[in-house]
């Protein structure tokens, strides 16, 4: 299981992953747009789904468990022993 922390932008242009950035307290995340609109988890679901997507895991492998509500969310992600070195790399793009 491997923790990544993301800011999400709901209602943008399009899905994308914009890569890391850092904010004024330090904290680095990983900064993610989606379509979707921030109500009834529509946003969160496509979170999900736009990052398993570009993991290449299923859907069912990526989960929102911290900051439901906010633009900054912690999410669970179960894969191969080598992603946490690919995850590593998104960090630093």
């Amino acid at each position: 299981m491997h923790r990544l922390t993301v800011r999400v932008q709901p209602n943008a242009s399009a899905d994308r992953i914009e890569g890391p950035e850092t904010d004024a307290a330090g904290r680095t995340y990983l900064k993610v747009r989606v379509r979707a609109v921030p109500e009834d988890g529509k946003a969160n679901a496509a979170v999900e789904k736009l990052l398993a997507k570009h993991l290449g895991l299923p859907k069912s492998a990526v989960r929102v468990v911290t900051g439901g509500k906010n633009r900054l969310k912690g999410l669970d992600i179960d894969g191969p022993p080598d992603l946490a070195a690919v995850l590593a790399g998104m960090m630093r793009e």
